[in-house]
């Protein structure tokens, strides 16, 4: 069966079955898969806990009930007590409370042979402060995901009173932090994640970017606490680009890439995750230039390793990657391929609808469809997304202004464009310096293309254009400081 599989890997269920009882005439497939999976299962398992210490610290419990079912009882509290001291040392809670619990239990069936009242009390002292801290842990926890799940399901904040929507949580896990120790690991990793995440969420990228420094910092010197796979890690990491490229610090991305890069994981799939991490943000730097010739090129070198793929990433992952594909094919005027990237996303639109990423995938459509000159399905999917944003608690100023501009006949004659430019300028303007109109501008500058259009000049240059503008600014800024 394993054979059967490994040879002919995307083959569906039914035609690995027929594959399988021609070898093997007469087997009971059913019972055959059962088996194979329990036999992979177990396997996966012993490697894991080569490889991972929470599997370790866990499988050694494991053992110490099977020693005192058998009644080696020194050999049962000896590993509980190697558990506990290892549970310390990589700061794992639960297994220290499990191997504590268990202890205790143990010593009462015996009636604790060789113990004083006080060593009990001690005992259970340390047990009592273990689940304080788990308690603790668990609080905070919930208040970084409740913030991942708005984040991820709202998007970023659009306006000040959204922005204060978020104050309850802030509030309540500085509380949490303050009747903790900052020096314990889970703890800092949990604070530093939701201030770096919250400060992303308002538009502060600054002080986003250090607070992920931070907490890259924590976890190079705490390597032994990092989990299997260090998912964490990744978030720092992908945080840290994030902030990076909001300010257009291309330069200092290359030392996290290659942080990336060097990542060693068995697993596939959080391998192609980290591909994917690693090409969008090698390919930044290209698109937010207007290099969509470099990005084009950069995108062949990941065909096999990455686009081949795609459909083992995760949906958020899929969208992203079908969005940036999709501007390099737009920006490189192959507006048929665009639209074809696009369309996976699309038209699987019931599996991606929730995530805040798709309406931007909409309106890039949008310009896809207006370069292809299919204006009935333009003022189509117009109606769609205005549908759309009316039941939305609040889009962005560049979503409406992008339907208003695309609705309208826009002038054949330069002049005209000119004037209309004229018009838009300083509204267009107002929208990039609006910190809460960052979010979608980083992904794509709207106001950019709109510029190309009417004004008829290249959108490579006008982006290009923009990024030297940045980056004189910034030099300009250095020499007065």
């Amino acid at each position: 069966m394993y054979d059967t599989i490994e040879a002919e890997p995307n083959q569906n269920p039914s035609a690995l079955r027929t594959l399988f009882l021609q070898k093997r005439p007469g087997a009971a497939f059913e019972s055959t898969v059962n088996y194979l999976f329990e036999l992979i299962l177990e396997t996966a398992l012993e490697m894991r806990e080569e490889q991972d210490k929470h599997y370790m610290l866990f499988n050694k419990i494991m053992k110490a009930r099977v020693l005192y079912e058998k009644s080696l009882f020194g050999e049962t509290f000896e590993l509980l007590e190697n558990v506990k001291l290892l549970s310390e040392k990589h700061e794992n809670y639960h297994a220290l409370l499990l191997a504590g619990r268990l202890e205790l239990e143990y010593l009462l069936a015996l009636n604790f042979p060789n113990l004083s009242e006080a060593e009990l009390l001690r005992k259970q002292f340390k047990l009592n402060e273990s689940l304080k801290f788990l308690r603790k842990v668990n609080e905070q926890s919930s208040l970084y995901e409740i913030l991942k799940h708005r984040l991820l399901n709202k998007g970023y904040t659009r306006s000040l009173e959204q922005k204060n929507d978020l104050n309850d949580l802030v509030y309540s896990e500085i509380s949490i932090v303050a009747s903790l120790s900052p020096e314990n690991f889970e703890i800092s990793k949990l604070h530093q994640l939701f201030q770096s995440n919250y400060l992303i969420s308002v538009g502060d990228y600054k002080s986003a970017l250090r607070s992920f420094y931070e907490l890259n910092k924590l976890f190079e010197d705490n390597k032994h606490l990092w989990n299997t796979p260090p998912v964490y890690y990744i978030y720092t990491i992908e945080g840290v680009l994030e902030s990076l490229r909001s300010i257009r610090n291309y330069s200092g991305m290359t030392y996290f890439i290659n942080q990336l890069k060097k990542i060693d994981n068995t697993s596939i799939d959080f391998k192609i995750n980290i591909t994917c991490i690693i090409f969008l943000f090698e390919l930044f730097p290209h698109l937010d230039r207007g290099d969509f010739k470099a990005s084009e090129e950069l995108m062949k070198d990941y065909k096999d390793s990455l686009f081949n793929k795609l459909f083992s990433l995760n949906r958020a992952q899929q969208a992203e990657l079908c969005l940036y594909t999709s501007l390099i094919h737009f920006g490189n005027e192959e507006y048929q391929k665009a639209h074809k990237f696009l369309s996976q996303i699309i038209i699987r639109g019931k599996s991606y609808f929730y995530l805040p990423l798709y309406r931007t995938i909409r309106m890039v459509n949008l310009m896809i469809i207006y370069k292809l000159k299919d204006f009935d399905l333009i003022k189509y999917e117009i109606r769609s997304i205005k549908r759309e944003l009316s039941k939305s608690e609040k889009g962005y100023k560049i979503e409406r202004f992008l339907l208003g501009f695309l609705q309208k006949e826009i002038p054949a004659m330069p002049g005209k464009r000119n004037l209309l430019w004229a018009k838009h300028h300083d509204e267009l303007t107002e929208i990039q310096n609006d910190v809460f109109e960052q979010p979608v501008l980083r992904i794509f500058d709207f106001t950019v293309w709109i510029e190309s259009v009417l004004k008829q000049k290249s959108l490579s240059k006008l982006l290009r254009d923009k990024i030297d503008l940045h980056n004189f600014q910034i030099e300009e800024i250095r020499e007065k400081g």
